[in-house]
């Protein structure tokens, strides 16, 4: 069974994408906590 579990980081990358002035991304955290997860979800949303 695969569950998807809901990222706050998502709203926060939205937001940044949103942003006219955004800065290079840089998602830094401990090891095996969603990171590259993360990113694989918002980059089917982001162009």
């Amino acid at each position: 069974m695969n569950k998807v579990f809901y990222r706050g980081i998502l709203d926060d990358l939205k937001i940044w994408s949103e942003k006219e002035d955004r800065k290079p991304l840089i998602i830094r955290g401990a090891r095996q906590v969603g990171k590259t997860t993360a990113v694989d979800m918002f980059s089917k949303e982001f162009e």
